[in-house]
Parts: structure tokens; C-alpha cells; sequence
């Protein structure tokens, strides 16, 4: 079809036509841009933990004064919560996954290296850590028994003479710290001027909190540390997967048996996976709310197509009468306006993909969202093209339907 009858037209409705582009430049930006960051806060949902989610209870617990005998009782809490009946193992932590706070450290590659090579969380081991989690081990070994140490007596008397000779790490984080190299037997400084060597990889163990951003969630390091429940409180209980809430029930029981003076903290007390899912409520509740309001762009553009290619029919009646007299056909005015419209949705995907990227540079200086991959232009151009032509197909055809003789008596 000759697009040069369309552009002079065009050129005719100069306000019309602007708007419109506008209106598909706006959309296409937004929505790009809206689906990116949709995409991004699913991956985060969707992430893998690591953990056995659907086998574990977290019971949080403190105690309301002083306690001298917290290590002990600490050993005598795991061996009451392990005979529950139900309960595949327990162990305590000085953290746990899908909290909104972290233990962190810096980490370097040699002694005298000045600024840290990144920043990692760490995980004070007891010695079921990795059985309680569900871990999967893919180089290495878990701890010996002669590598653990008990975390409060470190803690207390950590100087640039302490240090913990052993570690298991992530495999993102092994990937980071010795790319392309075998992790084990390599060592790092992070928690004093003593060397840490790695002993084991896991495949997964994601950060407690989103420090650090996507890119870190996975910079995780457990230390055969024996923790007391003093040092955050929580104990982790594997479960047979549909004995969670029985199990979660006796396990406050029985910690508050062990000591009067004591509290539980019942709000942070609950399944794995119900940690994780009020983890991400916000990004969830984001990805709803962009989609909703990628829904409702397109709704409007749509309109607003519709709108503007009625109007154009009206105003052309009698040019289309003209051009049916001539012998045009039906299907060739239906053509002329999804052409016309197909035009139009170019140009303002064109300026679109523009103003897409500077959206996308600007939304990665505010945040920690990544660039905007290439794909998804192409996916918002198809998506707008086709929202037209859907849109512009009604009012086209209604045009195309015009009886020569009723367009050529309209004024």
C-alpha cells in the first residue's frame, strides 16, 4: 500500500496524531520498564532458599535477664526439642533466613589487603547446622567435631590473635571470591588477621536480610561457632512436613519448661514459609500493583486509539465514499486505517524505547534494579502493536462498511 496519501493525512491532524504517538511513546516506556521490574521482584520471590522450607519451624527466645548457665541450657534445650515427637532434628542460630536484620563482615583475600573484598553474612554453626537446614553439600565436608568452638567465649575475647580455622561458604560466594578454581582449601580474612579456610561448599543459603542486593543475596559463610540462644534467639526445628504447627506448639512448651525466665516471642515464632512469605509481601504487593497499572496503561492507550480513529472516520465519510465510488474495497479501507495506526504505534514505540532506557537509568541510580535487557523492547513493541490493532480494527471496519452512495451525500 502507498503510505503516501496516510502521511499527508497525517500531516493534516498534526495535534491528533502527536497525541496519540505521545500517548504510545509513554506507554511503551512505562511498561517496558513495568514488566523488567515485575520480572525482577518474581525472580526474588521465586528464589531458592536453600533451606527444606516445608520441614522447618523457627521459635525465637530470650531471656529477660542475665543467664550464666545460657550455653548449658542451650544443650540441654536441644536435646529436649530433638525428642519431640515429630521432629527430625533442631538446632540454634544466631540468625535465620527471611528477616529484615543480618550478621555481616567484611571479607579480603590477604592479610594486608586494605578494603574488603565484599561483604558476606555469617552463620554461627552448631553441629547439626547443616542436617536442621536441609543443606546441600557440592564440594568438600561439613565440620569436624575439633573445629567447633563455642561462639560467646570467641566473641567475648575477639582480638587480632582470635580466629576461626574453618568455614563452609556458598558456591556464589566461592564463585566470587575464587572464580574458576577449586574453593576448597583456600583460605580468607574476615573476623580477625588469622587465615579462615574453606572446608565445604553449599549449593544454596541465602542472606537473612537484602543487604547487598540480588547480586549478594548469596555471600553466606557458617563458622563451626556453637551459639547460646542468647545470641539471637533462634532455634530451628525440621519437622515431618505436616507436623509443622504440632510440632511449632510443643517446641514453645517445652523451651518454656526449660526456665521461667524466659519469653517467647509469638510474633516471630512460625514456619519457614511463613517467614518467606512476609519477606516478600512488599515485592509481591509491588508486582501487583505494576501489573494492575500496565492493565490499566494499555486499557487507556486502547481507548484512546479508539477514540481518535472514530473521530478520523467521522471527519473522512465522505473522503471514504470517494475512494468506495472509486472501486476500493472494503478490505482496502480496513487496511488503510490499521496501516495508518500501525504508522503511528511506530513512531511512538521508536521514542518509547528512548525514553525507556533514561526511565531504566534512572530507576538504576535510585535502586538496585539491573539494566534494562534488550528483550523486552521487542516484547513492548509487539504488545503495543498488536493493543492497536485490536483497538483500531472496530472503528476501521465500521469505515470500511460505509455504502458508497450514503459517504458521497454527507456534507
Amino acid at each position: 500500500m502507498d503510505i503516501r496519501p496516510i502521511l499527508s493525512t497525517l500531516m493534516r491532524h498534526k495535534t491528533a496524531a502527536a497525541l496519540i504517538v505521545l500517548e504510545i511513546a509513554l506507554a511503551c516506556a512505562i511498561i517496558c520498564n513495568a514488566l523488567f521490574v515485575i520480572s525482577d521482584r518474581l525472580t526474588q520471590i521465586r528464589e531458592v532458599s536453600g533451606l527444606v522450607e516445608d520441614e522447618l519451624v523457627r521459635v525465637q527466645i530470650l531471656s529477660i535477664g542475665n543467664d550464666a548457665e545460657q550455653a548449658a541450657r542451650t544443650r540441654s534445650d536441644l536435646l529436649a526439642l530433638r525428642a519431640i515427637p515429630g521432629v527430625k532434628d533442631a538446632t540454634v542460630l544466631n540468625q535465620v533466613p527471611f528477616v529484615n536484620s543480618s550478621w555481616n563482615s567484611g571479607v579480603r583475600l590477604t592479610a594486608d589487603q586494605q578494603q574488603s573484598t565484599l561483604s558476606a553474612t555469617t552463620y554461627m554453626a552448631e553441629d547439626r547446622f547443616v542436617e536442621t537446614l536441609g543443606l546441600k553439600l557440592v564440594a568438600g565436608r561439613d565440620f569436624n567435631p575439633e573445629e567447633y568452638r563455642d561462639a560467646s567465649s570467641l566473641l567475648d575475647g575477639l582480638t587480632g590473635d582470635a580466629s576461626v580455622p574453618a568455614a563452609i561458604i556458598t558456591r556464589a560466594l566461592a564463585d566470587k571470591l575464587f572464580p574458576g578454581e577449586d574453593p576448597i582449601g583456600k583460605s580468607f580474612y574476615s573476623w580477625s588477621e588469622q587465615p579462615t579456610r574453606v572446608v565445604g561448599v553449599v549449593e544454596h543459603l541465602v542472606r537473612p536480610s537484602q543487604m547487598g542486593g540480588p547480586t549478594a543475596r548469596e555471600y553466606s559463610i557458617a563458622y563451626p561457632l556453637r551459639p547460646h540462644y542468647n545470641l539471637g534467639g533462634n532455634y530451628l526445628v525440621r519437622t515431618e512436613p505436616d507436623r509443622r504447627e504440632e510440632v511449632l506448639a510443643a517446641a514453645k512448651k517445652v523451651l518454656l519448661g526449660n526456665g521461667a525466665d524466659r519469653i517467647i516471642l509469638d510474633e516471630n515464632s512460625k514456619t519457614v514459609e511463613q517467614l518467606r512469605r512476609e519477606f516478600y509481601q512488599g515485592p509481591r504487593s509491588m508486582a501487583w500493583l505494576l501489573g494492575i497499572v500496565c492493565v490499566a496503561l494499555l486499557l487507556i492507550t486502547a481507548l484512546g486509539i479508539v477514540g481518535l480513529a472514530s473521530f478520523w472516520v467521522q471527519q473522512r465519510t465522505k473522503q471514504i465514499g470517494v475512494r468506495r465510488a472509486l472501486g476500493a474495497t472494503r478490505g482496502q479501507i480496513l487496511r488503510y486505517f490499521q496501516t495508518e495506526n500501525f504508522l503511528l504505534a511506530s513512531i511512538g514505540i521508536a521514542l518509547g524505547m528512548l525514553l525507556a532506557f533514561a526511565i531504566n537509568q534512572l530507576l538504576m541510580g535510585r535502586s538496585d534494579l539491573g539494566r534494562l535487557p534488550l528483550y523486552y523492547l521487542p516484547a513492548g513493541a509487539v504488545l503495543l502493536w498488536a493493543i492497536g490493532q485490536l483497538a483500531v480494527f472496530a472503528p476501521a471496519r465500521r469505515a470500511a462498511s460505509i455504502p458508497p452512495a450514503t459517504a458521497t451525500r454527507s456534507a
